[in-house]
């Protein structure tokens, strides 16, 4: 026989197999449909599909990556929202025609707590980027207001 024709066969054959196991594995299974809900953006949809399936195999890598980059996102998800909620109150804050002492504090703080927040977060390499340069405007943003508050 011909080896060049041997060696691609067993190689497709070996592929083949391969891709039965991960679809007739539920875990796996489970794994592959929280890889696809984590690409779409939807990570807590991603993140409740990879517990399960990493609860049914504890081996199951892909699970175990998925809910980790997932819980990532999350926390990144969670900042925007924090910091739209301090946005809203800051530019109401500033529509006052005098900022009092007190106001300029409460800014002070918030700030204070956005930078805090910000530098706990740690991306990965498959972590969203659009998602990451979002969340680093806001925490610029916050940097520029606290250092015109500090002045």
């Amino acid at each position: 026989m011909n080896t060049k024709f041997i060696f691609p066969s067993i190689a497709v054959f070996i592929l083949l197999v391969m891709g039965l196991f991960f679809l007739a594995n539920p875990s796996y299974k489970i794994s592959i449909e929280a890889k696809y809900h984590y690409e779409l953006g939807e990570y807590k949809e991603a993140y409740k599909l990879a517990q399960e399936a990493f609860s049914l195999d504890l081996y199951n890598r892909m699970a175990s990556t998925v809910m980790a980059q997932s819980k990532i996102s999350l926390q990144y998800i969670s900042y925007m929202e924090m910091a739209n909620k301090y946005m809203k109150s800051i530019n109401e804050i500033a529509t006052h025609d005098v900022i009092s002492g007190a106001d300029k504090a409460k800014i002070r703080t918030i700030c204070e707590i956005m930078i805090g927040s910000y530098t706990k977060l740690a991306p990965s390499v498959i972590t969203d980027k659009e998602l990451v340069a979002k969340v680093a405007s806001y925490n610029k943003k916050f940097e520029s207001l606290l250092e015109k508050v500090t002045k």
